[in-house]
C-alpha cells in the first residue's frame, strides 16, 4: 500500500504563468487542478494515505474533507523541502511503506493511470514519470520515504534520472504527464478531458464569459 504525497502552494501564489488572458482565474484554476489531482489519488487503488502539504488554509480545509491527512507547510522553505515535511508525516501516520509524490496540477490525471505508474514503480527503488515536454517531473516514487531524494524544479526530470531514479514510460498525453502551467498546457489537457473540478470551472467561466474563450475551445471539449 503506498502513500502519496502532494505539495500544495497557496492559491494565490499558483500558477502565475497562466495569468495573461485568464486574470484572477489562475487562483480559482489553481485549486480546481489541486481538487482534481487529490480526488484521481484518493480513487487509485493502492492508495492508503494522502498527505497534502500545504499553507493554504482552503486548501487545508478540503484535505480533511477529502479524507486525506494535513501536513502544515513551512514558510519560504521551497517545494523539495515540502515533499521532505511529507515523507516525515507519512512515517508519523503509517507503517513506512513506499511513497509518491505528485505535483498538484495534474486536472486531467486518472485513477487508472496513477495505478499503472504505482505497480510499475514497485520494481525500482525510486522511479520518476516526466512531464509531457521530458523536462519536468509529475510524480517522484521511492520504495522508502527516506529514499526518495526529491530535486524538483527547473529541469528536474534530467536530475532525478542522473541521481539514479527510473524513468518510468508513459504516452506524452495521459493525464499523469500533463501539468499545466501554461495557457497551452491548459488548453492540451482539456482537450483530452479533465476531472470534474477544472470542468466545472470551466463551465462556470463560459456561462460568465460566452464570447471569450480563454483557452481556445476547452470549456466545451473538458469532460470529467
Amino acid at each position: 500500500m503506498w502513500s502519496v504525497v502532494i505539495p500544495v502552494k497557496p492559491f494565490s501564489r499558483a500558477k502565475s504563468r497562466l495569468a495573461a488572458g485568464l486574470g484572477p482565474w489562475r487562483h480559482e484554476l489553481a485549486h480546481a487542478f489541486f481538487l482534481d489531482t487529490l480526488w484521481a489519488v484518493r480513487n487509485t487503488e493502492g492508495v492508503r494515505t494522502v498527505v497534502v502539504v500545504t499553507a493554504d488554509p482552503l486548501a487545508a480545509a478540503q484535505t480533511r474533507t477529502l479524507g486525506a491527512v494535513v501536513c502544515p507547510d513551512a514558510p519560504g522553505v521551497g517545494l523539495n523541502a515540502a515533499v521532505r515535511l511529507g515523507a516525515a508525516k507519512c512515517r508519523a501516520v503509517g507503517p513506512e511503506g513506499p511513497v509518491a509524490v505528485l505535483t498538484a496540477d495534474l486536472p486531467g490525471l486518472r485513477p487508472q493511470e496513477l495505478d499503472h505508474v504505482l505497480r510499475e514503480a514497485r520494481h525500482h527503488r525510486r522511479a520518476f514519470v516526466a512531464d509531457h515536454t521530458g523536462e519536468g517531473t509529475t510524480v517522484l516514487t521511492a520504495l522508502t520515504t527516506a529514499g526518495l531524494a526529491p530535486a524538483f524544479g527547473s529541469g528536474s526530470g534530467h536530475r532525478h534520472a542522473l541521481s539514479g531514479a527510473f524513468p518510468l514510460e508513459m504516452p506524452s498525453d495521459c493525464g499523469v504527464r500533463l501539468d499545466v502551467d501554461t495557457p497551452e498546457d491548459l488548453a492540451r489537457v482539456a482537450l483530452r478531458g479533465v476531472g470534474p473540478y477544472t470542468a466545472a470551472l470551466f463551465r462556470l467561466r463560459k456561462a460568465r464569459y460566452p464570447v471569450a474563450d480563454p483557452v481556445q475551445g476547452a470549456s466545451s471539449t473538458a469532460s470529467s
